[in-house]
């Protein structure tokens, strides 16, 4: 008898389509799961974004506004001039190589879901995860880069620059700082979907938190990047 064979691709929007172009009902589920965690990310990101926002236009405001100064009662500029460390450069490095391997965590995840929906046991979750384990290497260059910003703190320190020291340092330390404990929720994150692929989970599952937390950490690193312009370029 002979026997039909079908075989699936990945669509530019990540839906899995079947060989005669229909979507299977896995692969609608999938679709559905993938958009519902996507806009739900939306919704998260939207909130960070307006609190850097917000941070962002009182630096600006507070860099050009004189204070009172109470002991001769003129109004006197008391922003100093914040020299950025040389070491930010090789954090942000650190860090735009750990977003490139975490779409290819992505992009492997998603490969998964396509051998696992041409399997001829579909049903069958995979019991192992192949190729380069870059879930793992996004982690340590996250924690790499958390590791050079306090090392980045404690330079601004031994220069004689603390939180309370002016306002520039003030500022400095609270958009890293906040940009840090979000980058740290990201390193969660990753520790969550490792723990999907270690409890054998459906290839389905694991593509979703690694989607979500690919796209999140994608973010935080171009948030690194707008706040360091904003640090070394509003005037």
């Amino acid at each position: 008898m002979a026997s039909i064979t079908t075989t699936a691709s990945v669509g530019a929007t990540g839906v899995l389509l079947t060989g005669q172009g229909r979507l299977d009902h896995s692969s609608a589920d999938f679709a559905a799961r993938l958009r519902r965690a996507r806009l739900g990310l939306i919704v998260g990101l939207t909130g960070i974004v307006m609190i850097f926002v917000s941070y962002s236009s009182a630096y600006v405001v507070r860099k050009g506004l004189p204070t009172l100064d109470p002991e001769t009662g003129t109004l006197v500029h008391d922003w100093l001039p914040l020299q950025l460390p040389k070491f930010l450069l090789v954090n942000t490095l650190v860090l735009l190589v750990s977003t490139l391997t975490m779409e290819l965590a992505r992009r492997q995840a998603a490969r998964e879901v396509l051998a696992s929906c041409n399997s001829s046991v579909a049903t069958t979750p995979r019991t192992e995860t192949q190729g380069m384990p870059w879930l793992a290497v996004t982690g340590i260059l996250g924690l790499s880069f958390l590791a050079g910003q306090w090392l980045v703190w404690r330079e601004l320190a031994a220069r004689g620059f603390y939180v309370s020291t002016s306002p520039s340092s003030s500022f400095f330390y609270l958009l890293t700082g906040t940009h840090g404990i979000h980058l740290l929720g990201g390193i969660l994150a990753l520790l969550a979907a490792s723990a999907a692929s270690l409890l054998r989970q459906p290839a389905e599952s694991r593509a979703v938190a690694v989607d979500i937390t690919a796209w999140y950490w994608h973010f935080m690193t171009f948030l690194w990047v707008y706040i360091l312009c904003l640090l070394e370029f509003a005037h």
